[in-house]
Parts: C-alpha cells; sequence; structure tokens
C-alpha cells in the first residue's frame, strides 16, 4: 500500500537513504587517518553488517524512485506535484549530508589537491602524495585510493580554488573538510534542480517527471550527495549557463559554461549547442549566423578561462592533464576493453606494444564519439529526412551520452552529464532513450561499493538489477513487478515510470 501513494513512496525512500547513511558509517570510504574517531575504521564483522545494511537501504531507494516514477507517470493529473518532488528530494537526500563519503573516495583527492594549492605546489605536475606527512591535507592524501595518489589534477582552477577555500577555512582536518566539500555538492545539487525545471519550462517538459529522472534519481543522490563527486557542480553549472542562452543571453551563459569548464572539462559541449541556439534564433544568411553563434559565447568562455586561470594563480596545467585519467583501466568504457582485448592479441600474434594499441582504440573511439557529435549537432540546425530539427538541449544530452559511451575512462556517475540535460525535453520523453536512462540508473549503483571500490559482485548485483528493469519495461499485463537485487517487488503501471505520456501537475 505505501508504493502506492506518494507519501508513502516518500517515507521508504527516507527510510533507505537512513539505511545507506548509517551502513556508510561502518562500511562507507571510510579515511585512514581520522584523529576525530567519528568516522574510525572498524571490524570484518561491522563492516560487512554494515555493507548489508547499505546494499539494503540502496535498493529501497532505488525501488522507492521507481514508484515513484509510476506515480509520476499515471496520466491522471493526481499524482505528486513539483512541490511534492522538491519535497521528496529534501527528504532523501539531507541522510546522506552528515554520513562520511559514500561508494567513492575521490573527495579525498579533491581536499589533498585544494592543501597543495594552498601549499603552493604544481598540482598540475604532482599527485597527492606530494604532500609531507605535516602538511594540511596529509589525512585525506593518505587515503586517496590506489593509482590516484600519484595522478596529477584533471580538474580546472575554479574547482581547485574551491577545494583550496575548504582546506583554509577547515584547517585540512578530514571530518570538517569532507562535510565542507559535501556543502559545496548540495548547493550543486540545488542548482542542477532549479536549471532542470527551468530547461523543463522552456522545453515544455513535465517539470516534476524531469526532476524525477534527474535530480531524484539514486544515481545522482548516491554519487553527488553521498560521494561528493564534483560532476554536479559542472552539470549544474553548464546545465544554467544554457538555460541562460534559452532566455535570450547566450554570451552570459557562454560565461557560466566557462565555469563549469573549469570544473570538468566535457561541459565544453554545451559551447557547441548554445551556438546553435543563436544560429537558429537568428536572421540573415546561415553563413553569418554560424559565425555569430560559434564564436561569441566560445569567445567570452576562452576570456573568462583564461582569466580564471591567471587570477587564481594555478595555471594552465589542466588543459594538459585532461587525458591523465584515461591511463586507468575502468571496466564500464568499452574503447578501454576492446583495445585491452586487442592489444592482448596482438601481443601475443606480432609482438605489439599492448598500450600502443590499446590508445590507438581509445583514439578511435574518441573520434567516432567527435563524428557522432557533430551529426547531432547538424541536427539540432536542420531537418532530417522528413524529420524536424533537434530540441538543443536534447541535442546537448545525447552528445554528453555518446561522449561517455565512447570515453577512454567511463564511471558510473558520468551518465548524469547527458541524462540532467534529456530528461528536461520533452520530445525525450516520447523515445527510447529515457527507457535506457531509466534502466541504467537503476543498475549502476549497485557497480561500486559503499567503500568506494569496485568488486566483481557489483557487475553482477547491476547487471540483476538491469534485467529486473527491463522486464518491468517490457511487461503489458494489469501490473508489472519491478524487483531490485536483495530487495521486495513493486507493483507498477503497465510500461513502468516511461510508459505514459505527459500528465498535468497536481500542485505546485
Amino acid at each position: 500500500m505505501w508504493m502506492r501513494s506518494a507519501a508513502g513512496v516518500r517515507r521508504l525512500g527516507t527510510a533507505g537513504a537512513l539505511a545507506v547513511a548509517a551502513g556508510g558509517t561502518t562500511a562507507g570510504a571510510l579515511p585512514v587517518r581520522e584523529p576525530w574517531g567519528l568516522w574510525g575504521t572498524h571490524g570484518t564483522t561491522v563492516t560487512a553488517a554494515g555493507a548489508v545494511l547499505a546494499y539494503a537501504g540502496l535498493t529501497l531507494l532505488v525501488l522507492s524512485w521507481w514508484a515513484y516514477g509510476r506515480l509520476l507517470a499515471d496520466g491522471a493529473g493526481t499524482g505528486p506535484g513539483l512541490r511534492h518532488t522538491v519535497v521528496t528530494l529534501g527528504w532523501w537526500a539531507a541522510p546522506l549530508v552528515l554520513a562520511p563519503p559514500l561508494h567513492s573516495a575521490d573527495v579525498y583527492s579533491y581536499i589533498a589537491q585544494g592543501a597543495m594549492v594552498l601549499e603552493g605546489h604544481d598540482v598540475y605536475a604532482h599527485g597527492p602524495s606530494a604532500l609531507g606527512p605535516d602538511s594540511l591535507g596529509a589525512d585525506a592524501a593518505a587515503s586517496v585510493g590506489g593509482n590516484w595518489t600519484d595522478t596529477p589534477a584533471p580538474y580546472g582552477p575554479v574547482f581547485l580554488l574551491l577545494a583550496k577555500a575548504v582546506v583554509w577555512v577547515t584547517g585540512g582536518a578530514v571530518v570538517p573538510a569532507v562535510l565542507g566539500m559535501r556543502l559545496i555538492a548540495v548547493a550543486a545539487l540545488v542548482l542542477v534542480a532549479w536549471a532542470v525545471r527551468g530547461l523543463a519550462v522552456v522545453c515544455g517538459a513535465d517539470e516534476p517527471r524531469a526532476l524525477w529522472l534527474a535530480v531524484l534519481n539514486p544515481l545522482l543522490l548516491l554519487h553527488v550527495v553521498g560521494g561528493v563527486h564534483n560532476d554536479g557542480l559542472m552539470i549544474g553549472l553548464m546545465l544554467t549557463g544554457v538555460l541562460l542562452a534559452l532566455r535570450g543571453r547566450p554570451l552570459t551563459g557562454g560565461a557560466v559554461v566557462a565555469l563549469a569548464v573549469m570544473i570538468k572539462s566535457p561541459a565544453a559541449l554545451a559551447l557547441l549547442f548554445i551556438g546553435l541556439i543563436v544560429v537558429r534564433r537568428g536572421e540573415g544568411p546561415l553563413a553569418r549566423r554560424l559565425v555569430k553563434g560559434l564564436t561569441g559565447p566560445a569567445l567570452v568562455a576562452a576570456a573568462v578561462v583564461a582569466a580564471a586561470s591567471l587570477l587564481g594563480g594555478t595555471g594552465s596545467g589542466w588543459l594538459r592533464t585532461q587525458s591523465v585519467a584515461g591511463a586507468i583501466h575502468t571496466p564500464l568504457s568499452l574503447t578501454s576493453d576492446l583495445g585491452q582485448a586487442a592489444g592482448l592479441a596482438a601481443r601475443a600474434l606480432t609482438g605489439a606494444e599492448l598500450a600502443t594499441v590499446k590508445g590507438a582504440v581509445q583514439t578511435l573511439g574518441l573520434a567516432a564519439a567527435l563524428a557522432v557529435i557533430a551529426f547531432l549537432a547538424f541536427r539540432t540546425l536542420l531537418p532530417w529526412r522528413g524529420r524536424p530539427a533537434l530540441d538543443p538541449v536534447y541535442g546537448l544530452g545525447l552528445s554528453l551520452l555518446v561522449l561517455v559511451a565512447l570515453s577512454p575512462m567511463v564511471q558510473p556517475w558520468y551518465v548524469l552529464w547527458g541524462t540532467a540535460a534529456v530528461a528536461a525535453t520533452a520530445a525525450a520523453w516520447d523515445s527510447p532513450v529515457v527507457r535506457v536512462l531509466m534502466v541504467l540508473s537503476v543498475g549502476l549503483v549497485y557497480e561500486t561499493a559503499p567503500s568506494g571500490h569496485t568488486p566483481p559482485y557489483g557487475f553482477v548485483l547491476g547487471a540483476l538489477a538491469c534485467a529486473s528493469a527491463l522486464v518491468a519495461l517490457r511487461r503489458r499485463p494489469a501490473s508489472v513487478v519491478l524487483t531490485a537485487p536483495g530487495g521486495p517487488t513493486v507493483a507498477t503501471a503497465p510500461g513502468g515510470p516511461a510508459g505514459s505520456t505527459g500528465r498535468a501537475s497536481a500542485s505546485r
């Protein structure tokens, strides 16, 4: 019965988030050294119990999200409205705010890099291991995982200055510094929600459903709030820039996108689609509109990037470190997996260097991504084969998803880059893309463990969750059943949350 009412689903999702946070206190990505004694490590039994509790809570949160989507998609105008959806977001996010880092140890890298900037180290030439034992970020640096200890920062100067400010305010103490970075993540969550709602209004999408897919999504809650990933801030700034462009301020939008680029570089794709917005709305010859649209916002963005790099004191070294993460193999990267297999085969047959073959395959993947993005840009500009031009926001979302799919390094939360843009466009809800994103969101939350590691069983749980979601979407009886690994079953409407067309909000 609880799964059939918005209030009941909200409560169950909140219970799931509380269980995730409680389990994370013993099984999360805990620091190696933590003098406050709040997030200390525990024995095997306690840690295992915490992991079980966290997984059970995650499953309940996933099921609640799916059930909430069903309520939104009922088409009768009686489902939860915008206000209820926003309040539900607060309920589900709040338990994660004071938890230790969950499903990722990346926040320790952020803190260590902020300390490096504060102490005058070249963060684009050295990794967190450069910090001495008496440095402000020494405890955070000791908790940085594996290969990342010696990896230079791939992040832009704006994010590093934010991390520097957190270290300066907190003195680098691990717990306050993590919570300081999480405040930035919560602000990013609010910004994403605001931008997605604004884009949904402009693009004619249903606002509660857009927020459901974009920000109520367990994948975003887990990795932006729980895992404190800076992707949330990049997405929020990027979509804000696009929203400003749609509201008639493309140059201001370009400047805001530049800030997003200086968090993480993939946001630069938004400049292309801001330019296309200008082209579509302009008058006169197409060539003149193209020059104006593609150069104006880009030149403003370049000026902002140059000024921030100079005034921030970190320099432009981040432009040369964009490929460092690609050297670390991630199993979700299709091109890295294919390159690894091709490299092993080539080495066995011809003695070729594995790294050379793998790098070539990764480069081909990026080239293919650029070709597809170019086609999507063309489709955004002009009709094709009797079909109307793509919505620019939808084109941006698809382009980001293509970039992720063919990148040499892919993490589960990278899917969020394009998901937020896709969710805000009415055209997306009539396409299979939303269903694919729903299935991926359900499965990818299981790929990493609460400790931040990537165990083999995470892929098994993720595959089971994806299979369950696919069954729920494909079945057509009076009710369908969605199951998640280790969790209860939920009766859903035919076709699942994406199975019907738009609906009117019951409340604002």
